[in-house]
């Protein structure tokens, strides 16, 4: 089927298609860092809460988390040329309402809906380079492709920071969604003269309940943590997170339900029972906690707790950003020769960049931003070392009859990681800033990122001990 589909596609005409399905991949991970660089003046602006900014992006992550694999699914439904054009035209157009969202809440459900049309898009795109490249110019393919995903990075910090500066038409900080719709028109518009229509994958049906019972019980048990400072911690709070952990527990009754009646649930039930494949889940999903989160907090200090200007402040994630495409390239190349030692190395590596900036911010009074990008070249670098290869390690320990329901584990874990990770650390970064210091809440901080980076060590190292086992 798939040397079928690559011979439909000539040769160069394929690599304008990566073009274009690379060209939203990157749409969407300069969307993931530039909002950071603008979270201090939309807050401003928009009079937001500490919990409203913190939504603004957990509630993206939510969303796409939930429905990504049934954005995939969606894909071998209706063919992931006719998702794909559905998934940019959406995303470009919730940018917009983006853009013009006038109050902190509309804000959150504009991105709400964000975050579910990226879930539509992104799958599409490895779908499609999987389908398209089978032969020996695959890898080269997905060389780009990584190298691209790993640039995103860099641009959205420097994106994000020159257009909050610049001001562009007097837009502000809404021209970092606005910027998202001339590109997403001309995404459309290519990819509907060039894209090819993929074959469908018969028997493919949705599990909706599902998706809409996992999103209900992550919502219960990440929102409180959101929303806890603007509330004083009300006890009630704590009733609705154990809702959500009860929510979660029905999910995975309603799953195995879903199986016995001869559905297709959203998860491979079978995974569960995987003792290396979980721990690995474990290991990303600590890891994760610690990414997304990193970058908000280092935001929120250097904007409001060092009084650095958007600009500079981006500017100095640029060779973090660049350290981390690096140590990607190089990365996978040795974790295929040393295993899970790279990752751990790469993990130690993030714990001394952490223990550099602690110093910085705790022996001087006013850090630079020069000062702080070349610190955090060495936590970029670790964190490079371990993301590349992990997603590789963790599901290699998975049967390869359940890769396809493995990967989008992976994927939702990785997600759910990040969301929780900027509403929980973020929650005790306001605690401690409004108690003490932004440096206070910083440092309280930076102790989190490295206890997470520790349990995420000690996961892969269990992962290892099950994966020699079996």
């Amino acid at each position: 089927m798939h040397q079928l589909v690559s011979s439909r596609v000539d040769s160069s005409r394929r690599w304008w298609v990566l073009a274009i399905v690379v060209a939203a991949q990157f749409m969407f991970g300069v969307d993931a860092f530039v909002v950071n660089v603008a979270i201090p003046t939309i807050a401003v602006d928009l009079h937001a809460t500490p919990a409203q900014i913190e939504s603004v992006i957990a509630i993206y992550l939510i969303a796409y988390a939930t429905l990504v694999v049934t954005g995939g699914r969606l894909g071998d439904i209706h063919g992931t040329r006719n998702l794909f054009l559905a998934g940019v035209a959406g995303f470009t157009l919730t940018s917009l309402w983006c853009g013009l969202a006038q109050s902190g809440l509309e804000l959150i459900l504009a991105r709400l809906a964000q975050g579910a049309t990226a879930a539509l898009m992104v799958p599409q795109v490895l779908a499609t380079l999987h389908l398209l490249f089978t032969d020996e110019q695959r890898s080269r393919a997905f060389g780009i492709y990584g190298v691209v995903l790993g640039l995103a990075g860099a641009a959205g910090f420097l994106l994000g920071g020159l257009l909050v500066t610049i001001d562009l038409a007097n837009a502000g900080w809404r021209s970092v969604f606005f910027v998202n719709v001339p590109f997403g028109i001309v995404i459309i518009s290519a990819a509907s003269r060039i894209m090819p229509s993929l074959p469908r994958r018969a028997g493919t049906r949705l599990d909706i309940v599902g998706s809409l019972v996992l999103f209900a019980g992550l919502l219960c048990l990440i929102g409180p943590l959101l929303f806890g400072h603007d509330v004083g911690w009300a006890p009630w709070l704590w009733g609705v997170m154990g809702v959500g952990v009860a929510i979660l527990a029905a999910f995975l009754r309603l799953e195995r339900g879903v199986a016995a009646s001869g559905g297709i649930p959203l998860i491979d039930l079978t995974l569960l029972s995987d003792a290396a494949f979980l721990r690995g889940l474990g290991a990303a999903l600590f890891f994760f906690i610690a990414n997304l989160s990193f970058y908000l907090i280092m935001t929120l200090f250097m904007q409001k707790g060092l009084n650095i200007p958007p600009l500079p402040a981006g500017m100095s994630f640029v060779p973090l950003a660049l350290a981390f495409v690096v140590a990607s390239r190089h990365s996978g190349v040795r974790a295929r020769r040393r295993g899970t030692k790279v990752l751990i190395e790469g993990c130690a590596l993030q714990l001394a960049g952490l223990a550099a900036l602690a110093l910085v911010a705790a022996a001087v009074d006013a850090p630079t931003p020069i000062s702080l990008a070349l610190v955090m070249i060495i936590f970029g670098y670790g964190q490079g070392m371990v993301m590349a290869p992990l997603s590789s390690a963790v599901l290699s320990t998975a049967k390869p009859a359940a890769a396809g329901s493995a990967s989008g584990m992976y994927g939702t874990t990785v997600q759910i990681g990040n969301a929780a990770g900027v509403a929980a650390i973020g929650a005790v970064y306001f605690a401690a800033e409004s108690a003490h210091s932004s440096r206070a809440g910083f440092l309280v901080a930076i102790a989190l990122f490295a206890t997470l980076i520790m349990i995420c060590v000690a996961f892969l190292t269990w992962m290892r001990q099950a994966h020699a086992r079996s």
